[in-house]
């Protein structure tokens, strides 16, 4: 488990230091005073302040940060209006994150989330343009007897064209799209004798391995492939084509996560796979060993997950300041502090559950239960 430490601490630096940075970058636009800017939680490793009296420092536990703000009583930004007014004075007062316009203090705590999008799209970006991407087209090579995919009326040399109205662009999209699809029934478009036909799919459901040896359940639908006319096609892209296949790759991750926590919530979903920082932290050691490329692929998909779920309306996370400041706007006032002080209780019940959970996963995965 050692050797997956390090490029487990390296990713969780680079994502929650960008995150971290994207609250930082809009509370330096508005003037606000920030204190604190840190990697981690506990006890502070080492650090140093800059000439505007923020302390950068790195503490002990390496899962998360935070900005703390002039004049917040705690992290989380709480602060008494009326008591700070009293304390401070009006040159001071300009530096209060809670005192800025509703608009601003909702851009400063966005900012993080859409830092996250924005490392996703560059990693992305880089990739398309220096490493290239794959256009190879999925050719069915064969069709297992008695599969799903063979009850369903695939067969060998169908051209695979799309999957679940998702474009299928290269032979590496099949298994990933066929993987992320939350449909008891996967729509597949082919291609067969120029004529286009729709089949529909039901999937078996069996315990199976990834290519990194971690237990997973996976979809399968019985069938090989082929590059077609056994080209393969993989090119370099310009900066245009690059950021088009960067942005939709990171919508596709984003909605892929929304409907499969969908499932999840309805009951309908395999929870078993929620994993936890043992599981990032084991699949990035994997990951790292086959090189930087997969390495920076599974640092944008982290980045697109903090970012996402921070934006759920959940006391504590960003997304649950969001939602105060919008009832904010609704009733012209911000909520009691002893209100904000109840939801944050809920909202850390319900991450400790959710930790719990995902924690208990990962020493399932691990044969520990």
């Amino acid at each position: 488990m050692f050797e997956f430490v390090l490029p487990f601490i390296i990713l969780i630096i680079v994502v929650v230091f960008v995150h971290e940075y994207g609250h930082y970058y809009f509370a330096r636009r508005y003037g606000v005073g920030v204190t604190d800017f840190s990697i981690g939680f506990g006890k502070e490793l080492f650090g140093w302040n800059d000439k505007t009296g923020t302390r950068w420092k790195i503490c002990l536990i390496p899962l998360g940060g935070y900005v703390k703000f002039f004049g917040d009583r705690n992290v989380f930004s709480q602060s008494d209006r009326d008591e700070i007014l009293k304390k401070y004075k009006e040159e001071d007062r300009k530096k209060l994150f809670t005192l800025k316009p509703l608009y601003q203090r909702s851009l400063i705590v966005f900012g993080g989330p859409l830092a996250n999008f924005i490392l996703a799209v560059v990693i992305f970006l880089m990739i398309n343009m220096f490493a290239g991407k794959d256009f190879t087209p999925a050719m069915i090579d064969e069709v297992k007897k008695d599969s799903p995919a063979y009850t369903a009326g695939l067969k060998k040399n169908d051209v695979i064209l799309s999957i679940d109205n998702n474009d299928v662009k290269s032979i590496l999209d099949v298994s990933k799209y066929i993987t992320l699809s939350t449909a008891e029934f996967i729509d597949f478009e082919v291609s067969r004798y120029d004529q286009k036909i729709l089949v529909k799919v039901r999937p078996d459901f069996i315990d199976s391995e990834d290519s990194l040896g971690n237990k997973v359940k996976k979809r399968m639908i019985g069938i090989t492939l082929l590059p077609y006319n056994n080209n393969v096609n993989h090119k370099k892209l310009g900066p245009i084509k690059a950021m088009y296949y960067s942005l939709t790759e990171v919508y596709f991750v984003t909605t892929s996560t929304l409907k499969y926590l969908g499932t999840i919530i309805t009951g309908k979903g395999d929870s078993s796979q929620l994993g936890g920082p043992i599981r990032i932290a084991k699949i990035s050691g994997q990951v790292a060993e086959f090189g930087i490329i997969p390495f920076l692929s599974m640092m944008a998909y982290i980045s697109i997950s903090l970012g996402l779920i921070n934006l759920f309306p959940i006391p504590l996370l960003d997304g649950g300041h969001l939602m105060f400041y919008g009832i904010e706007k609704i009733l012209g006032r911000p909520l009691s502090e002893k209100t904000q002080e109840g939801f944050f209780r809920i909202g850390m019940f319900l991450l400790l559950s959710l930790m719990f959970f995902a924690t208990y996963n990962d020493l399932k995965d691990l044969g520990l239960f």
